[in-house]
């Protein structure tokens, strides 16, 4: 399977689990592709609305770009929700940040894997609300 293909089917994965949880959620096919910024995944309830990057690696650390995060801030402030960056490292699960808790670099920004026991949530922690 091919990186587009890997990226593809974790967030497929990931709508069907906001659907198991009383989220709507779906895929922005196309994004990163189009002239407009465009986050991966878009989900939300009643109460809340998220706009999410998604990355799935091997490696144990990430990079995005500054594009990449210009893009899903700007989204998430027109749109008014929450913006975050979803990663599934390789063999430990999906793990989210608020794009404020990555590491900014001289190119872009990245998080770790060491970072998820500092800075990560985890998805049910995500998808929790105050009232729960």
């Amino acid at each position: 399977m091919n990186r587009k293909q890997k990226g593809t089917a974790a967030e497929r994965e990931l709508i069907h689990e906001f659907w198991k949880n009383d989220w709507a959620a779906f895929r922005a096919a196309g994004s990163g592709s189009s002239r407009y910024p465009c986050p991966d995944v878009i989900a939300g309830n009643s109460l809340r609305k998220i706009a999410l990057e998604i990355k799935v690696i091997d490696d144990s650390k990430k990079y995005f770009t500054q594009k990449e995060i210009y893009e899903l801030r700007e989204f998430s402030h027109i749109f008014g929700c929450e913006p975050w960056v979803g990663v599934k490292f390789q063999g430990k699960g999906w793990h989210f940040f608020s794009i404020e808790d990555l590491r900014e670099t001289n190119s872009g920004y990245t998080i770790s894997l060491k970072d998820t026991e500092l800075k990560g949530f985890t998805f049910r922690q995500l998808i929790k609300t105050e009232y729960e």
